[in-house]
């Protein structure tokens, strides 16, 4: 074992113990006492794993991982908070900047290893996640050899981040830090009414990027983001977004052109649910699922989702899908909808 780790931590009893451990294990180690100094010694000997604290002269925890993710060569590396905090505002706030992991002090032997090898692990692998995002590109960029060699870097050089099922990714609120490219999985937005009740307003998937409206107005997330399955993302970072489209006007254009898709999605939506039928308000999203397909005619998707697509309770929607694959539209097994007739469900009636 040869992995270099950086330690970062003003309690010289915390930073010496956890030291000891990790020599114990086998690690090549480096020190430092404050977030300057810690930050200094990343930005020149990019070790293979960052354990930092995050109260802190000089430099706090936060802004050590701020200035090495604003770093296309330091942004890579796996950053684990070593924190006496347990607030739920400085768990959010760290992971939404890009931080792997936190360990709680005092912590065990074993809780700190086990973290710090299953985070060298996913590092080692993370090539391999990001090999179709890469050589889907041309979209984006398909104007200038420099445009896709400026954005292949940036997104090659980002951490990536695992998310459960149901997890939130961010909420209705929260800052946008950068916007999140989408490598494996399905993620919805979702606005909550007084009630309770969720209404779905987008639904992303592998290759799509989420949060191009929050950062190209200025303002906070309207939506709230949520896993429906596991999923793996990638944190694109504001300032960094920012500089490429203004220095290349294509990949602007393309990100305008999703700005000005999303909004034109969300108005046909309200104007669904405004005139439209249950029957004609159900095949419209069922149309609409069947264009962001991967697997075209096939949709994985549960009844509950659909509801909060189409702004009907499930009752509802369990009796339209019935009436729809009664009728030869669709058939429906297991939680997949197979589309039979694409011409059956466009020719529905209001």
């Amino acid at each position: 074992m040869n992995e270099c780790i950086l330690v970062i931590d003003d309690d010289d009893i915390m930073r010496t113990v956890a030291v000891k451990i990790l020599k114990k294990a086998g690690y090549s180690i480096i020190q430092a006492n404050n977030g300057k100094t810690g930050l200094s010694l990343a930005t020149q000997l990019k070790p293979d794993l960052i354990l930092c604290d995050i109260m802190m002269p000089e430099l706090d925890g936060f802004d050590v991982l701020q200035s090495l993710n604003n770093n296309q060569e330091t942004a890579i590396i796996p950053f684990i908070f070593l924190t006496a905090k347990t607030e739920r505002l400085d768990f959010r706030k760290g992971m939404e900047m890009g931080a792997d992991d936190y360990i709680i002090k005092p912590f065990d032997q074993q809780e700190l290893l086990n973290a710090i090898e299953s985070r060298l692990k996913k590092n080692a692998i993370r090539k391999d996640s990001f090999t179709k995002a890469l050589q889907n590109l041309d979209n984006l960029a398909n104007n200038s050899k420099d445009e896709k060699a400026e954005l292949k870097a940036l997104i090659a050089s980002r951490k990536i981040r695992q998310i459960k099922k149901k997890q939130i990714l961010y909420y209705e609120g929260d800052q946008p830090t950068g916007i999140y490219l989408i490598l494996e999985g399905t993620v919805k937005t979702v606005k909550f009414t007084d009630d309770g009740r969720e209404f779905m307003t987008g639904l992303y998937k592998t290759d799509n990027y989420l949060g191009v409206n929050a950062l190209l107005l200025n303002e906070a997330f309207k939506e709230t983001a949520v896993a429906i399955e596991d999923a793996t993302v990638c944190l694109l970072p504001r300032d960094i977004i920012l500089s490429l489209l203004s220095r290349y006007p294509a990949i602007s254009q393309q990100f305008l052109k999703m700005l000005s898709n999303n909004i034109s999605e969300k108005e046909d939506q309200l104007l669904e649910l405004a005139y439209n039928s249950v029957r004609k308000r159900l095949a419209q999203v069922l149309l609409r699922l069947n264009k962001q397909s991967s697997d075209p005619l096939l949709l994985k998707i549960s009844r509950e989702e659909l509801a909060g697509m189409a702004g009907m309770a499930m009752e509802t929607v369990s009796r339209t899908l019935t009436n729809f694959k009664e009728e030869g539209l669709i058939d429906k097994k297991s939680g997949h909808i197979t589309i039979l007739e694409l011409n059956g469900l466009e020719k529905i009636k209001n």
